[in-house]
């Protein structure tokens, strides 16, 4: 197990993922459409554009590289767009990874890790999410995913595909040494919106209710650094490749940091002040959204590294080296 293809690769979290692959010896190889990602990101990595739908190109991938396992990161993931636009996120995100599948049976491919996503549960019954928490996503982008999920539990049991579904709670910070962070357009997530404003490059940050019963009345959520949701990639990958058995995790820190305490932490290691304004809840926001990773801490002994004060730090040196 050695060379493995990461769609989607030159994104955020393909990325990183793709840089802590490296560094444990494995021979990574990126296949991204450049739609969203950055080719600067994956510099010095063998890099092929193409898309999902192009299953020729796919295997020729496979072939040519000899690839071993594949690593799924290519998903559209703004929950806002997938309401309006949900043909888009219904063919990317899952005609589009059938199309992949298909071609990893074609060519003899059995592991495959598919970035999920803590959307899937939709609206929590509990504080702490587990795998156990009912599935009810309650937005197409979460369907998509869930769909794929169910998917791959068809492809392991009439073809042998292994997989390991690996649901993300809040991916945040860069990388230690700063060369990879996040660079959306639009931007959608927090931590980097607090940085733009903390930076002058937009007025005020915006608080989306601040009457939740929440200890300081703003949302709650996990928030997972970007090299410890890597690291649980590698070691799923590991284990299902040892066993030969597909899994499911959930990926969090679990604890809980309201809006209020990301926007502190921001002030407190970058020394800036900045506008905060207090805006209404938005439609569908829970008030508090924490993993419990207790599974992958125990199955893949992972355990995150980052606290929050240290992905802001890692956040803050991305931003002062950027290069995309």
């Amino acid at each position: 197990m050695k060379n493995i293809l990461v769609v989607g690769g030159a994104g955020y979290i393909g990325s990183n993922t793709v840089r802590v692959l490296e560094i444990k010896g494995y021979s990574p190889i990126v296949y991204d459409n450049l739609s969203k990602g950055h080719k600067k990101a994956v510099r010095g990595i063998p890099f092929i554009k193409g898309d999902l739908g192009d299953k020729k190109k796919l295997k020729t991938v496979f072939s040519k590289f000899k690839i071993d396992a594949v690593m799924h990161f290519a998903a559209f993931t703004e929950v806002g767009e997938s309401v309006i636009t949900p043909a888009k996120y219904y063919e990317n995100n899952v005609a589009k990874v059938l199309n992949l599948l298909d071609a990893m049976v074609e060519s003899g491919i059995n592991y495959f890790v598919f970035s999920s996503t803590a959307a899937t549960f939709g609206e929590p019954v509990k504080e702490l999410i587990d795998e156990t928490h009912p599935q009810n996503p309650i937005n197409p982008y979460g369907r998509t995913k869930l769909m794929v999920e169910n998917i791959l539990k068809d492809y392991d049991h009439s073809y042998g595909l292994k997989s390991v579904c690996l649901r993300y709670f809040n991916a945040c910070g860069a990388s230690p040494d700063g060369k990879t962070g996040e660079s959306h357009d639009p931007e959608t997530h927090l931590i980097p919106l607090v940085f733009q404003a903390a930076l002058g490059k937009r007025e005020s940050i915006k608080v989306f209710g601040n009457d939740y019963p929440t200890p300081d009345g703003t949302a709650v959520r996990d928030y997972i650094h970007v090299n410890d949701l890597a690291s649980a990639h590698i070691l799923a990958l590991e284990k299902m490749a040892k066993e030969n058995k597909s899994a499911w995790y959930n990926l969090g820190s679990g604890s809980g940091y309201s809006v209020k305490e990301i926007i502190e932490t921001v002030k407190e290691v970058t020394g800036l002040d900045f506008k905060v304004e207090n805006a209404p809840r938005r439609a569908g926001d829970p008030a508090v959204l924490v993993a419990d990773s207790a599974k992958a801490k125990q199955d893949l002994k992972w355990e995150p590294q980052f606290n929050l004060k240290e992905i802001i730090k890692t956040v803050a040196k991305w931003e002062r080296k950027r290069k995309y």
